[in-house]
């Protein structure tokens, strides 16, 4: 089994938010496998504005476990 995560330490703010917007995506995948089923649901909730602030927000956790892990970008 191939590794998707070594790490959550980023070298800059903008790859942690890339990093965020992984870990959100993978959640996704792992909970819903099948691929045609989330192709279908993504037809739904692409339009549901409430749906796409749920993800945004998914993501903005994800992006504060990265931030946090990274010190905040701070040396």
């Amino acid at each position: 089994m191939e590794t998707w995560l070594p790490s959550l330490l980023t070298e800059t703010p903008e790859l942690g938010f890339d990093l965020a917007i992984k870990l959100s995506r993978v959640a996704v995948k792992k909970t819903q496998p099948d691929e045609q089923i989330r192709l279908r649901l993504r037809e739904v909730y692409e339009k549901d504005a409430d749906a796409l602030i749920a993800s945004s927000q998914v993501v903005a956790i994800n992006f504060q476990t990265v931030a946090a892990a990274n010190g905040y970008w701070r040396t």
